[in-house]
């Protein structure tokens, strides 16, 4: 059973959370603060996290950092903020979707399948001859069968899982263009289409651990209006 912790300090929000997703059947966690939330993560291991930004005590993209500080278990952002800032800035802490109130449930529990469907799901490309690889990315080595990259002094480079998704697919593919919608598609899932501001802030991230100049990257490489490539 997926265990889901929501974070929202509206208690008719996390009732209704509650009751239509414990129907179907996820066990449930809430929590009211951020620092109930970053300490329900750690008692109780949840499989996903659904989370709002305006909370009492702390801010949520703080409890995003926090939480990307040991764990990279999924989090979705459920919040009244609609402005792209706060979109870029929950995203660039480290959340994997994010969902704008007010909201249908219906919705909410699409983008939560998509994700579990992510956790569940064995890479596609897990078999292919460049699995065993250990293609390089500037001063980086990646190792895609321990999921390990590690710079040429040793140093150890950590990825969240979507970053790693998205590295993954195009490392898999040297020199290939891999389209927008094949991206959303096989990292986020068929319900995400028109979500390519996604792609720009979780390339940026990348860019910014790997390229030695993320302004001007050499290996991973935009290919405007069409999608992304990687060249070795």
């Amino acid at each position: 059973m997926t265990r889901i912790l929501v974070v929202d300090d509206e208690p008719q929000i996390l009732r209704a959370l509650r009751i239509n997703l414990r129907a179907r059947g996820y066990d449930i966690e809430t929590a009211e603060t951020g620092t109930a939330a970053l300490r329900a993560a750690v008692s109780h291991q949840p499989d996903l996290v659904v989370l709002d930004l305006g909370l009492p005590d702390i801010d949520g993209v703080d409890v995003i950092r926090g939480l990307r500080g040991w764990t990279t278990m999924p989090i979705i952002v459920l919040s009244g903020r609609a402005g792209s800032a706060d979109k870029v800035a929950a995203l660039d802490a480290g959340a994997d979707d994010y969902v704008t109130k007010p909201f249908g449930v219906d919705e909410l529990l699409a983008r939560i399948r998509a994700v579990t469907r992510r956790l569940a799901a064995t890479p596609a490309d897990a078999a292919s001859p460049s699995a065993t690889a250990a293609p390089r990315v500037g001063r980086h080595t990646v190792n895609l069968v321990d999921r390990t990259v590690t710079r040429d002094d040793g140093a150890e480079v950590r990825l969240t899982r979507i970053q790693w998704a998205m590295l993954d697919k195009l490392l898999r593919h040297p020199g290939k263009l891999i389209s927008q919608r094949q991206l959303l598609h096989d990292v986020w899932g068929p319900e995400y289409q028109h979500e390519t501001n996604y792609l720009r802030q979780y390339m940026a991230q990348l860019r910014r651990k790997l390229e030695d100049d993320p302004a001007r990257p050499r290996h991973l490489i935009t290919e405007p209006g069409m999608g992304y490539r990687f060249r070795p």
